[in-house]
């Protein structure tokens, strides 16, 4: 199945869903901050592991007490697309009850 960006109304409907989620441009980002570094920096492995998983990589990063990552789809130009989606969800899924700020 080929990967298609997304039209501008199919990301909004999606981040939607996604409360603390947000389009910053081209991509898709999210921000949390966490009760410890040591929480950001376990919740940083996590992610990484489910990228791996689904081979789709964030850029993610680590600071103190918290974890931000963005997200797009090179192979079609940068664009937001589902496999985007899929690793938010994924994400998500790792972090409940984190609130985003």
């Amino acid at each position: 199945m080929a990967v298609e960006a997304l039209s501008q109304k199919e990301i909004e409907d999606r981040l939607a869903e996604l409360p603390g989620w947000s389009q910053d441009g081209d991509r898709l980002a999210r921000f949390y901050r966490l009760s410890s570094h040591f929480a950001a920096a376990a919740l940083v492995v996590h992610i990484a592991q489910v990228q791996d998983e689904l081979d789709h990589h964030s850029d993610l990063t680590l600071g103190y007490h918290t974890v931000s990552l963005t997200v797009n789809t090179h192979s079609v130009g940068g664009a937001v697309t589902e496999l985007d989606f899929a690793l938010a969800r994924r994400v998500e899924d790792l972090a409940p009850g984190h609130g985003a700020h």
